[in-house]
């Protein structure tokens, strides 16, 4: 561990990667919406961690949830997702993202391990700039019975 979590802009980001770069780090990556935490979370994020030295988790903005998920979502704004990943031992960088997908962000920090769950090996925004870079790419599995989605269905359900 790196010591306190902190969140950084992209261009801090950057920065802070090519400083883990000359110390010899190996840096992984991973992102998404992070909107209701669950054991899944946490457990995919101490896997990746695992991976490398440093684990940066990049949160999809308010906006960019909405325009995949629906307008519903988030649950959880970005700024409280942003304290609740800096608060997870595993994580040890937290920046924002607002495009659709992460490539462009994977693009400038090339991370040497890009990982994300099994449930996205179909398609892993960033896997062709990383692999080009000399990087890893892995789908880790995912815990059993755990889905925010599931979860959603099931508040619903129990209304």
């Amino acid at each position: 561990m790196l010591g306190m979590a902190r969140e950084y802009t992209r261009e801090e980001l950057v920065a802070r990667r090519a400083e883990w770069k000359r110390q010899g780090k190996r840096v992984v990556f991973t992102n998404g919406c992070y909107d209701i935490l669950h054991p899944g979370h946490i457990r995919l994020l101490e896997s990746a961690r695992n991976l490398g030295d440093v684990l940066i988790l990049a949160l999809n903005t308010d906006a960019s949830v909405q325009r995949l998920k629906g307008p519903k979502r988030p649950f959880l704004g970005e700024r409280d997702r942003v304290s609740v990943a800096l608060s997870i031992e595993a994580v040890d960088a937290v920046t924002l993202f607002d495009e659709d997908t992460p490539r462009e962000l994977i693009a400038a920090v090339l991370p040497d391990v890009l990982v994300k769950g099994a449930d996205w090996s179909h398609f892993i925004a960033g896997r062709e700039e990383v692999e080009a870079a000399g990087g890893a790419v892995l789908a880790l599995p995912l815990e059993p019975g755990y889905s925010t989605t599931n979860i959603v269905e099931e508040i619903v359900r129990r209304q």
